[in-house]
């Protein structure tokens, strides 16, 4: 693991109400004209229109405004490969495709990247990679921190309950990724950077301590998340935010027959591994209760085929990453679990 020395971190961010519209501004301090708008398909109308009136109002030319149907390393190359040279920064709007995409081209083309995100579904808006497909199969690609992250409160707060559940699951997977990657440590001596650590698992508490989905809740979760993309360039690594429950819904993302939003995965396999674990499995079950994530999971239950046959296949995963789930009979546990816990009860159809 690569335990990096040299930090980059964004140098803009604006969290704040209102933010989508003083687009324009923050461009403009920076010299960043003309630039270009990756967003994602569908995305409201009402943003976007607002975005370029931004752009507009303070003499950001926009070479163009595309939307991000296939996130795929193909098709972001080939964006890339299309980018007229004038372009001075690549702005990314909407949910993780766009952002993804908007991320990576910016990266290959090393030109600045503003992350707009509408909801706050996962951390990949801050993170140092970008998940995309490769030959149809998803893969954590190496790319960089945004050159700025802005957060529109309003915008965030307004996203489907889902997509604020999702960001939830994520979130709270920090804490069964830290302890894996310090089992790493004891098992297998691989460095641990304990800042990294300690920022990663303090984002959390942020969140636990105040769980909500007004403004309030969408400052601490997007700042929460922002932090562990930032938690995760500190140490040069996906370690701090990754361990056996991202395996886990890696494993589900290329057997199941219909994958749901990434954080929803995460957040019951982080539970499950929690037990294995037995590590601050109460304290999640009951965040899981107060935002109603154990509902929103039972509207639309998950296959308990597909989930077995994902413990089984998630330690292959990731070549060289050890977690609880390489421990003799971890696997059986979190099989138990899945049929005997009672909170589970109603999150598996047969």
């Amino acid at each position: 693991m690569n335990l990096a020395t040299n930090v980059s971190i964004p140098s803009l961010v604006r969290v704040k109400s209102g933010a989508i519209d003083r687009l324009g501004i923050y461009l403009k301090r920076s010299g960043h004209t003309p630039a270009i708008v990756l967003a994602s398909e569908g995305l409201v109308p009402d943003y976007l229109d607002r975005v370029a009136r931004s752009l507009a109002e303070n003499g950001i030319a926009c070479a163009r405004t595309l939307a991000v149907e296939d996130a795929s390393f193909e098709h972001a190359t080939q964006l890339f490969t299309g980018l007229p040279r004038k372009i001075k920064a690549v702005l990314g709007l909407g949910g993780g495709k766009a952002l993804d995409v908007a991320k990576y081209v910016a990266f290959l083309a090393s030109l600045p990247y503003y992350a707009i995100p509408t909801s706050l579904s996962n951390d990949g808006f801050s993170s140092p990679q970008s998940s995309l497909t490769v030959g149809g199969r998803r893969r954590s690609l190496a790319a960089a921190l945004p050159y700025a992250v802005v957060l529109d409160l309003d915008v965030c707060k307004d996203a489907p309950r889902p997509l604020w559940l999702s960001g939830v699951g994520d979130l709270v997977s920090k804490l069964t990724a830290t302890f894996d990657w310090k089992l790493a440590f004891h098992c297998r001596g691989e460095p641990v950077n304990d800042f990294a650590a300690l920022l990663s698992d303090a984002t959390v508490y942020q969140y636990l301590a105040q769980p909500s989905f007004d403004l309030d809740g969408a400052r601490l979760l997007g700042t929460a998340l922002l932090l562990n993309g930032v938690a995760m360039e500190i140490c040069g690594s996906s370690r701090p935010a990754s361990g056996s429950e991202h395996l886990i819904s890696h494993a589900l993302d290329s057997i199941s027959k219909r994958p749901r939003l990434h954080g929803l995965q995460l957040g019951l396999a982080t539970y499950v591994v929690s037990r294995v674990q037995k590590n601050q499995s109460e304290r999640i079950a009951n965040l899981f209760d107060k935002t109603g994530f154990w509902d929103q999971i039972k509207s639309e239950p998950f296959s308990l085929a597909e989930w077995k046959a994902a413990l089984q296949l998630a330690p292959s995963i990731k070549d060289d990453f050890y977690t609880i789930l390489s421990q003799e009979g971890a696997i059986a546990k979190a099989e138990t679990i899945l049929e005997t816990d009672p909170r589970l009860a109603g999150c598996f159809a047969a």
